[in-house]
């Protein structure tokens, strides 16, 4: 009898800078989605984590950076900016175009989450975005709403510190890159 092969390779330990010194990052939850999914290094699979309520959904594609570690024990978050969604697990090349500089509350115990902006390599709509300055103000306090919002329905705050550019993105992946 054939050996049975556990799903699929662990994505969180791929490479986080692909040879052309891009940033790769895992999708796990495609805009417009009100399902989260995430990806369970135990089953080497990705689960639905949960639903969201009715009307909220995922603003742009969400994903994370292979071979980090964030403060939260996670891969280093990321909203990546590409002209339509893309599929949990697939991997996308990018650019980091900014930070959202974030803590997050729980419990009476605080801790920094920050989420990386960042534009899928590929995109002809965003292509033009260098930094953060460069996305439009009503689209970013979106996101920023979104994350508040997305939280509280877990009984978190997010509270927003500063949006930073591409030089802060940078070192903030530097950061988690020596944690991890």
């Amino acid at each position: 009898m054939a050996k049975r092969k556990k799903g699929l390779a662990n994505p969180a330990h791929l490479s986080a800078i692909d040879d052309d010194g891009q940033i790769q990052v895992v999708i796990e939850t495609p805009k417009g989605s009100r399902n989260k999914y995430a990806f369970d290094p135990k089953q080497r699979t990705f689960k639905l984590k949960k639903v969201l309520p009715e009307g909220m959904v995922f603003p742009h594609d969400f994903g994370f950076i292979p071979s980090t570690k964030a403060e939260d024990g996670d891969p280093l978050d990321v909203l990546i900016l590409m002209d339509q969604p893309a599929f949990p697990g697939c991997m996308v090349e990018a650019r980091l175009v900014g930070v959202i500089e974030a803590e997050q509350s729980e419990n009476g115990h605080t801790q920094r989450n920050d989420r990386l902006i960042a534009v899928c390599n590929a995109s002809h709509t965003h292509s033009n975005i260098k930094s953060v300055k460069d996305v439009n103000e009503s689209l970013l306090q979106e996101v920023e709403k979104f994350f508040v919002n997305y939280n509280e329905n877990e009984g978190k705050k997010f509270k927003v510190l500063a949006r930073k550019g591409p030089a802060a993105a940078n070192q903030c992946l530097k950061r988690v890159l020596k944690a991890a």
